[in-house]
């Protein structure tokens, strides 16, 4: 498939990414300058999500660490949030305040759409907690999630489907913190490891406009996992593109990937479920 739309997207999307990642070191280093010494934790890397806090310190935009869970590190929503902030052909591309987009089943597009998004069937199981509330469950918080289709392309912005929103949706967490989204697989296009964007809002009535999300992330998947989705036939396009890549070279996963790579179960053949949890700060 020809992915030579992407090549201003993945230029925006880097450069997105690394304005966030400047952004995270300077408050990193700011509250440093003020907290008590940090212990590092885990591998090196730099991330900001390799530091551990001896007392409880949290912010939406560092990851600090509380106990056993820690905050999801703030990244870029790319160029394709579609929740308001920027445009498509049609004018301003926002999902969230479309009719219907409160949903778990993901995979086919609500009206003005009716596309269905072909690919492996995917489980995806989030619990979300909060870091500030000593990790308890975020019971009522809103998750809105989207990624791109098989071929790599994203519903509300490809040439062809401005007018569809597949692969995008909005669920309130039950009392556990937990939502839950049916999609399929998502695909691999050139510049990027294959990943999942996610916004995490207080409430699922605030969850109508971006302004009042609180983290904006993305999680990936292990390369076990990758390697196997791409073998099949479907996916051939994405096993060429990410055979040029590696999260050491990813713009987003580069500094580590601890607390965004997501666990999996299942198979090509049975789909997959996914699991992940999310540590934010409420």
């Amino acid at each position: 498939m020809d992915h030579s739309h992407h090549s201003l997207a993945e230029d925006l999307e880097r450069m997105l990414a690394t304005q966030a990642s400047r952004r995270q070191s300077l408050r990193w280093l700011f509250a440093s300058a003020a907290a008590v010494p940090l212990a590092s934790c885990g591998g090196g890397g730099g991330s900001s999500g390799d530091i551990v806090a001896s007392s409880t310190t949290s912010t939406g935009s560092t990851t600090t660490t509380t106990g056993t869970c820690s905050v999801i590190p703030e990244e870029t929503g790319g160029p394709y949030p579609g929740d308001g902030t920027n445009g498509n052909g049609n004018g301003i591309a926002n999902a969230l305040a479309l009719s219907g987009i409160v949903r778990s089943d993901i995979r086919t597009s609500v009206s003005p759409g009716s596309k269905t998004a072909a690919g492996i069937p995917t489980t995806l199981k989030l619990q979300i907690v909060n870091v500030g509330a000593s990790c308890a469950s975020a019971a009522g918080a809103a998750v809105y999630l989207w990624h791109c289709d098989r071929d790599g392309n994203y519903s509300m912005y490809a040439s062809g489907l401005t007018s569809e929103n597949y692969l995008r949706g909005v669920q309130e967490a039950d009392s556990t913190g937990s939502v839950t989204f049916t999609t399929i697989f998502p695909g691999c296009y050139s510049g990027r490891m294959p990943h999942i964007h996610f916004e995490v809002y207080p409430s699922l009535a605030k969850a109508t406009s971006a302004a009042n999300r609180v983290k904006t992330s993305q999680f990936t998947f292990p390369m076990a996992t990758l390697n196997e989705a791409y073998a099949t036939t479907a996916y051939s396009t994405s096993s060429r593109n990410l055979a040029s890549m590696s999260y050491a070279t990813d713009n987003v996963f580069s500094d580590g990937t601890s607390l965004q790579m997501a666990s999996v179960s299942g198979d090509a053949v049975n789909g997959y479920v996914v699991t992940l949890t999310i540590g934010v700060s409420l």
